[in-house]
């Protein structure tokens, strides 16, 4: 299956947007065209059991990313990932580093275990709770209310009830045999990335994502660090212009860095 998405731009470097574990493609709305008006070609996905990717078969997320640009005759991208597509991004550049020219990862996961803290315990216990008792709304309303920070307004909380909500049906709707097959990655191969990386955390954001950020950007041997003392977990939805400025004068520096792939896109 081919994931799910939308292009824009006609740059030479692509940029590749990958969303968080609450949301889908939506999430990129601010930050979408503008990136290709830029000079970007930018390719938006929804991940499988998200959006308008169903859960059709088991799969690893990261290879259906590769699958992607092979789709579109894409050779190498820049991976932004928010929150979960930033672990998609690491896996992929763990598993197809040729392809992945450079990293942003947002609030990224883990693609390695993380001992959860205990907001985020308490967290995923009531959220099992909503979702076994069938209150998909209640569900994603805490969704919602715990990965937004203070400056997201209602618009953009509405936004990720609903695709929370869209998510849950998914994947819900899906057989166990076409979970997710587990990456296998290890720290070790994180330390072995060589894409150029910019691990980016929120001040307003749980304990468990800035701890994961700091060891994320001392794993990675060429990582830059940042952090938001304005943003939540999804910056991108919180301060849409101001993430856009973020992306785009990173992008502009990687030319310095790094050109892009003369075979494709």
């Amino acid at each position: 299956m081919t994931l799910s998405h939308d292009t824009a731009g006609t740059g030479p470097r692509t940029v590749v947007l990958l969303h968080s574990g609450v949301c889908d493609r939506r999430m990129w709305d601010g930050q979408f065209q503008a990136l290709a008006d830029a000079g970007h070609h930018v390719v938006r996905c929804d991940l499988r059991g998200f959006g308008d990717s169903p859960v059709d078969a088991p799969h690893l997320h990261a290879d259906d990313v590769r699958d992607l640009l092979d789709h579109l005759g894409v050779e190498r991208a820049v991976l932004v990932g928010s929150s979960f597509g930033g672990e998609v991004a690491l896996e992929h550049a763990v598993r197809h580093p040729d392809r992945t020219e450079a990293l942003v990862l947002l609030c990224a996961a883990a693609p390695v275990e993380h001992e959860a803290g205990p907001e985020l315990r308490a967290f995923f216990e009531r959220e099992d709770a909503l979702v076994e008792a069938g209150d998909l709304d209640a569900a994603s309303a805490l969704n919602a209310a715990l990965w937004l920070g203070p400056d997201a307004g209602d618009e953009a909380r509405a936004l990720v009830h609903a695709m929370q909500r869209r998510a849950f049906e998914l994947q819900l709707a899906a057989p166990e045999e076409f979970e997710p097959r587990p990456s296998g990655v290890t720290e070790r191969d994180l330390a072995a990335i060589t894409a150029p990386a910019l691990v980016v955390t929120g001040a307003h954001d749980l304990p468990d994502f800035r701890a994961i950020g700091e060891k994320t950007a001392a794993l990675l041997p060429a990582a830059r660090r940042l952090t938001l003392d304005w943003a939540g977990h999804l910056p991108a939805l919180e301060r849409p212009e101001e993430t856009l400025r973020l992306l785009t004068d990173h992008l502009a520096a990687l030319a310095g860095v790094s050109a892009p792939a003369a075979a494709g896109r």
